[in-house]
């Protein structure tokens, strides 16, 4: 079995949101997952905050040879384990859950 990190839409019509998950090459893309790694949110603000991923799990299946998809292999570079954008990353969601709920 070809396992493949990609992302599974959800959301509604107009408002996606993505799940980066783990599954075998062969099934559909909102089809059933192996495991659900982190998620990505394109509606937010600040781009830096838009993904977030479990870095340890991305690594185990990257390391036994999951192929990523384009979209998720940027993902990984920029926020997995040895990411360039970690640091950002961080204040992003810090500065994200500071925010003040407005009634």
């Amino acid at each position: 079995m070809a396992v493949k990190l990609r992302m599974k839409r959800m959301g509604r019509k107009g408002r996606p949101f993505y799940r980066v998950c783990a599954v075998d090459s062969r099934t559909m893309r909102d089809g059933r997952v192996l495991e659900e790694l982190g998620y990505y949110d394109p509606s937010v603000a600040d781009t830096d905050a838009r993904a977030v991923l479990k870095k340890d799990r991305v690594a185990y299946w990257v390391g036994v040879g999951a192929q990523p998809s384009e979209k998720v292999a940027v993902l990984i570079r920029k926020y997995g384990e040895n990411g360039s954008h970690l640091d950002k990353q961080t204040t992003a969601l810090a500065k994200l859950k500071k925010k003040p709920v407005q009634a």
